[in-house]
């Protein structure tokens, strides 16, 4: 038996100004479809919408709805009312003589989705205020509910909980995402806007990429066959045949309709095809292997409430050149601060972290805070003027590298205020992988992008030769770009896997519960492990006292030096005292080495150690 048709709209047209959006654009909604709205940037994913909705009128066309249906749109921009708490803004359009029936959900999505209904809405941060307008979407539990990047500023936990209550939601949803593996769990019809055109698959995300390129590959195949029938065309009109001279003159004029339409088709095709081809990133230094080091780390904060949370706790570990790891964990588990010890902005409580000193970083942060809203697109990448930015030795002129990321030229002068956030993603990552530098970190980059700059990311990354970090919970980007997990399960606890999300996944689950031991407290250093409590008291008693003395050694070997970079810095020293100077710079060598050597027997020994757990 067919599904009851809920929706339906045929023949629409939608202009905006003198651009058209959609022409001729057909398409019905079906209760109980879970269906996957993709197109590029600007594609019109937005404005479809609004159709359905309603909020955007049809400049021709017929759209019809069923009577007394209900539709939710989860938007992007949540205004938040001053003095509302989170109960009161999800149950805000709740009729009151429904809320009793809906009630009892409140607290299940609110716990969900980490958060708390007390708290007031102006109160929250823009994740938590997304959050919330989920939370209100799902309550209100409408016949169509349609979700605009549903997973952003979701950890995985909460992601899996989103795709178990969508596989059993009662109604139909509509969803724009850049999480493949979210599309591809949740969704059986996709929706795929393609200039100005929506084709339909019957099936899920899952098949689209072969779906699509059957299409693409048709589409190559009509072209090649009317570029030839157009060849010949010309090559008629060229013979130059008078006789029937009228007849003769409307068909060179349908072979130059014909040719011009061919181009246009060709080159829509191209934009379609084609993909992003950035230079190859260089090779990262070749120096020293080693890039930071964390040695017994603690850190702990004090909550609002003055309870003290411990973020890390006997932490260690050694990041090297190349490495690509990936950070997982719900937020506020770690996550952040591992990053900003990781790059000097926040000191541990004890312990030590040694980062080789001329490692430069470039950083995404998720907060954009390296963008002034004041500048513009152009004043970003080129701040000392000019028209071209170097890009991994290669000169661009602004606009053509504008491009690559999917922004039109004339859009170069627009300032950094009035672009959206999937905009601004666009930029920073511009800016950043024009000349990335030695060690990349990434924090949530994939939060507004569409799939097309994601592909282009991941290819990137690929390619890249430093050393990677990224924090994401989008599990199908994870999978293309790291080699190690770090999963920051909370509770100061840290586990380490080698491979992607999908092999962290299949660990996770190959060990039961109750054999799960707690997690890193002092963590390995090198390939993956069972993250269990460590114990030092398997060493011998002799590499038992000689560990807990080098952290001491090592500290002291670091005053001496700094004690002699503060002589050697003074320039007239060599001046007042030449032997002495050599002296110094002879033994400042000496030094130096030791402490390198203590430093690697000290994680030698802690390797010794955990390896015999």
């Amino acid at each position: 038996m067919a599904a009851q048709l809920l929706m339906s709209v045929k023949d629409a047209a939608v202009i905006y100004g003198d651009k058209t959006i959609f022409e001729g654009l057909s398409f019905n909604i079906h209760q109980g479809s879970k269906i996957s709205l993709v197109g590029k940037n600007g594609a019109g994913k937005s404005t479809l919408m609004n159709i359905i909705t309603g909020a955007k009128e049809l400049d021709a066309g017929e759209r019809w709805q069923e009577q007394s249906i209900t539709i939710g749109y989860l938007k992007q921009d949540i205004i938040p009312i001053e003095g509302q708490s989170v109960f009161d803004f999800i149950f805000e359009e709740i009729p009151d003589g429904e809320k009793e029936l809906h009630a009892y959900k409140v607290d299940v999505v609110a716990a969900a989705l980490q958060l708390t209904v007390t708290d007031k809405m102006t109160m929250l941060s823009g994740g938590q205020i997304r959050r919330a307008g989920l939370a209100r979407a799902l309550v209100e539990e409408p016949d169509i509910l349609l979700l605009d990047e549903p997973t952003n500023h979701l950890d995985l936990e909460a992601i899996e909980w989103l795709e178990g209550y969508l596989k059993n939601y009662r109604g139909t949803i509509l969803v724009v995402s850049h999480d493949r593996t979210f599309l591809s769990n949740v969704t059986n019809k996709v929706f795929w806007l393609d200039r100005n055109n929506l084709r339909v698959s019957p099936n899920g995300f899952a098949d689209f990429e072969e779906w699509s390129t059957l299409l693409l590959e048709q589409e190559e195949r009509e072209l090649k066959n009317r570029k030839s029938v157009v060849a010949q065309e010309v090559e008629w009109a060229n013979r130059g045949v008078k006789a029937r001279r009228k007849r003769n003159v409307r068909r060179v004029e349908q072979m130059k309709e014909m040719r011009d339409q061919l181009k246009l088709d060709e080159s829509a095709f191209r934009r379609v095809v084609s993909k992003v081809d950035l230079p190859e990133p260089k090779d990262a230094e070749a120096s020293s292997k080693i890039v930071a080091e964390f040695y017994n780390v603690h850190k702990k904060f004090t909550d609002e409430h003055g309870v003290e949370k411990n973020i890390l706790e006997q932490f260690n570990m050694r990041i090297v050149r190349g490495d690509r790891i990936g950070l997982l964990g719900k937020n506020g588990s770690g996550k952040t601060t591992f990053l900003k010890m990781l790059i000097g902005e926040m000191t541990p409580d004890s312990g030590r972290v040694k980062r080789r000193k001329e490692l430069e970083f470039s950083y995404f942060d998720q907060k954009r805070s390296d963008l002034d809203p004041e500048q513009t697109l152009h004043k970003i990448l080129v701040p000392s003027g000019g028209d071209y930015i170097d890009v991994m030795g290669k000169q661009r002129h602004v606009c053509a590298y504008l491009k690559d990321f999917f922004f039109d030229p004339s859009e170069t002068y627009r300032q950094v205020k009035t672009l959206s956030g999937g905009q601004k993603n666009r930029l920073m990552l511009a800016k950043i992988l024009a000349n990335p530098k030695t060690c990349l970190i990434l924090d949530e980059p994939t939060n507004d992008l569409d799939m097309d700059t994601l592909d282009m990311l991941e290819e990137v990354l690929v390619n890249y030769k430093g050393t990677l970090i990224v924090v994401s919970h989008d599990r199908d980007f994870l999978d293309q770009t790291v080699t190690k997990i770090m999963a920051f399960e909370g509770n100061a606890q840290v586990e380490g896997h080698v491979g992607g999300y999908s092999d962290y996944l299949a660990t996770k689950k190959a060990i039961p519960k109750k054999e799960k031991m707690p997690s890193t407290k002092k963590n390995k250093t090198k390939g993956t492990e069972k993250s269990i409590a460590p114990s030092a008291q398997k060493l011998s008693y002799k590499h038992h006292r000689e560990l807990q003395q080098l952290p001491d050694k090592i500290e002291a070997l670091e005053a001496d030096i700094a004690e002699m970079n503060k002589k050697l810095s003074d320039g007239e020293f060599y001046k007042h005292d030449p032997d002495d100077f050599h002296t110094v710079t002879q033994r400042h060598g000496r030094v130096t080495e030791r402490l390198k050597q203590a430093e690697e027997r000290w994680l030698e020994l802690e390797e010794m150690r955990l390896s015999t757990l």
